[in-house]
C-alpha cells in the first residue's frame, strides 16, 4: 500500500512549520520524518522485537514505553515496573542521546489509576533532586556500559556519570586523562585512577545510592 507518507509529511510542515514528524513503523527513517523513534527499547536494542529493522540514524532519537505491559488501560495487567525500573530507563535513555517518552493509559472514566501516579510521583521526587544530570543534558562521552551511562551538560562543563548498578567501580574506556575532577552530585568523595587508558571510578559503599550513584566530572580545559 502506497501511504504517500512524503506527501503527507509535507502537507504537515507546510501548514504547521514548528511540528515535528515521527512514525512508529520500525524501519529506517522516510524522507521528511524530523525525529526516530523506538517502541518499547532503548535506540539501537530490539528486546520488544518491532525494532530489528530500525538503526539509529542522524536525526533527533525518542524511546517510548508503558508502565504496565498496556499502552491503554487493561485491568487485568498489573505487571507493573517499579519507579526504580523506569527511572533506570529515563536515565539510559539520556544517556543514549534520547527523549524518553513514557506512556499513561487513562481509566474508562479518564482518571489516572493509582499505580502510575504513585510511580510518577516517585519519579518526580528523583528528578527534583537528581534532574541537573538528566534535563538540557545530551548523552555523554562515555558510550553506555555494563554498570550505566553518561549524560552531559549543555555547556560541556560538567559530564555526569551514573553508576546504576552494585558494583564497587566503575570503568570509563578511553577516558583517561580527560577529566579534572570527580565529587557526588549531592557533595562527596570519588575515587579516580588510570588504568590502561581508561578512567576508573569508586565509590564507597556507604555513599552509594540505591537507585542511582550520580558522579559529576569536570573535563579537563584544552
Amino acid at each position: 500500500m502506497d501511504w504517500r507518507l512524503r506527501r503527507t509529511y509535507d502537507l504537515i510542515h507546510r501548514l504547521r512549520p514548528q511540528a515535528l514528524v515521527g512514525n512508529n513503523h520500525h524501519v529506517a527513517p522516510f524522507e521528511g520524518e524530523d525525529f526516530q523513534m523506538f517502541e518499547k527499547d532503548l535506540p539501537g536494542g530490539n528486546t520488544a522485537g518491532f525494532n530489528a529493522d530500525s538503526k539509529p540514524g542522524s536525526l533527533p532519537l525518542e524511546t517510548c514505553e508503558t508502565i504496565n505491559k498496556s499502552w491503554g488501560y487493561n485491568a487485568r495487567d498489573k505487571r507493573f515496573k517499579s519507579s526504580k525500573e523506569l527511572i533506570h530507563y529515563l536515565v539510559k535513555a539520556a544517556g543514549n542521546d534520547a527523549n524518553f517518552l513514557l506512556n499513561v493509559g487513562p481509566t474508562p472514566s479518564g482518571k489516572i489509576q493509582p499505580e502510575f501516579v504513585e510511580r510518577l510521583q516517585e519519579i518526580g521526587k528523583w528528578l527534583r533532586k537528581n534532574g541537573a544530570s538528566i534535563y538540557g543534558t545530551r548523552g555523554g562521552p562515555v558510550p553506555p556500559q555494563p554498570w550505566g551511562v553518561t549524560t552531559r551538560s549543555k555547556s560541556g562543563d560538567k559530564v555526569y556519570a551514573h553508576l546504576l548498578d552494585s558494583r564497587h567501580e566503575a570503568r570509563l574506556p578511553k577516558a583517561a586523562g580527560q577529566f579534572g575532577s570527580a565529587a557526588l552530585l549531592h557533595g562527596g568523595k570519588v575515587g579516580m585512577k588510570e588504568v590502561g587508558g581508561d578512567l576508573v571510578l569508586s565509590v564507597a559503599a556507604a555513599d552509594r545510592d540505591p537507585i542511582d550513584t550520580v558522579v559529576v566530572l569536570s573535563p579537563v580545559k584544552k
